[in-house]
């Protein structure tokens, strides 16, 4: 059984409920971050399942030059403030460089290291030194197994609050896999274990200019994932995934999650009454 890790009042792993990291990919307005947070803290308020608001501020991996990537560093936290004070519930968002961690700790609850990022010592070791909850996605070119050197750059910044968050496995050109093997192995390590199941479904580069997805394949990915036993399901959910500014194509519409998650929050009580 893995550590118990705790944001605020949620508490992820050793047998803690299931949590739900949610939220869209990327800060398209102020307007719509606050709506799109206060639905979905709802829902999860209905369905008892505890909750992290997630939204990028800045999404610096983007294809194409030409893409959308959000308000920036200092907008996109000011809005992020707001949300968390305002509906009184937990931040994840992802840095991407050293100089973003001082101003991004000053926010958020989680810092999220990008699976593009996810052997970026420096910044590893920045985030890590705020002593802040951080969330590793195992890069798309990584095993599973590597992530024991990830996680000791990690504590060498004396920080043990780690999330562990798998989100596909290249496969071939502009294709990802899921192996839930790695779940099995990762719990290993000690930490909790994350399942990303939106942006496992997503076609990198597939458009071209842009990534592309297979969204139908999320409610799939999701029961199975939480079937091996995963702490926490982190899904990008838009109101309408078609007009979204970045990852349409493979984010959760908000009109599916509270099926999704009656689903998924019955299979996790059979798994944690199985194993115990």
């Amino acid at each position: 059984m893995s550590k118990v890790v705790k944001v605020k009042e949620v508490k992820i792993g050793g047998g803690n409920p299931l949590v739900l990291i949610a939220g869209p990919c990327v800060i398209e307005s102020r307007e719509n971050a606050l709506r799109i947070a206060q639905q979905l803290k709802a829902i999860a308020a209905r369905l008892k399942v505890p909750f992290i608001f997630k939204s990028s501020y800045d999404k610096a991996n983007r294809t194409s030059a030409k893409s959308y990537r959000g308000p920036g560093l200092a907008k996109g936290l000011q809005i992020l403030k707001e949300v968390k004070e305002v509906f009184g519930i937990p931040i994840l968002s992802d840095v991407h460089c050293s100089e973003e961690v001082k101003p991004a700790a000053k926010v958020l609850d989680v810092m999220q290291i990008p699976a593009l990022l996810s052997r970026q010592t420096d910044l590893i070791k920045a985030a890590a030194s705020t002593g802040k909850v951080i969330n590793i996605k195992k890069g798309q070119f990584a095993a599973p197994w590597d992530m024991a050197e990830v996680i000791k750059k990690i504590e060498s910044a004396g920080n043990k609050n780690i999330l562990i968050t798998e989100r596909g496995t290249s496969f071939g050109y502009n294709n990802l896999v899921s192996d839930f093997r790695s779940l099995v192995i990762m719990r290993k390590f000690g930490y909790p274990i994350i399942y990303d199941a939106t942006h496992s479904v997503q076609l990198p580069g597939g458009a071209g200019e842009a990534s592309s997805g297979e969204s139908e394949f999320v409610p799939y990915l999701s029961r199975a994932a939480v079937a091996v036993g995963c702490d926490g399901l982190f899904l990008e959910v838009h109101e309408n995934p078609k007009v979204a500014l970045c990852d349409g194509s493979n984010m959760l519409s908000l009109q599916q999650l509270e099926s999704l998650l009656k689903q998924v929050k019955e299979i996790s009580r059979l798994v944690k009454n199985t194993a115990h």
